[in-house]
């Protein structure tokens, strides 16, 4: 089981975003998970140039994804959408360690 899968939309959309700042030689995408949100956990996602001790790099469709140790427990099996529909915009986390997820979809519980 990879430690996190990211869909082909989610692969465009981080390119594009990467492209629009002049980084996508430099920089990754990291997925965090810490404290908060109304279920007790919540993602992030940001730019990183920087790997650390610890992290793991998944490489999928020409973006590198980065996970920090700690986050990695809570992220395994995860996939990474987008979605640009009239009802919604943006990531998508499909989380199968999730026990509990609020309505807004950023925070869960493990």
């Amino acid at each position: 089981m990879a430690l996190v899968s990211v869909t082909e939309a989610a692969c465009e959309q981080i390119k594009r975003l990467l492209d629009a700042e002049d980084k996508i030689e430099s920089h990754a995408l990291r997925m965090k998970v810490v404290g908060g949100g109304c279920s007790g956990l919540q993602y992030q996602l940001a730019f990183d140039d920087q790997a650390k001790e610890g992290d793991t790099q998944v490489e999928s469709g020409g973006v590198r994804i980065v996970v920090d140790e700690k986050s990695a427990l809570y992220l395994m099996g995860t996939t990474l959408d987008y979605v640009d529909s009239l009802m919604e915009s943006g990531f998508k986390i499909d989380n199968p360690n999730a026990k509990a997820t609020c309505g807004c979809g950023q925070s869960f519980g493990a």
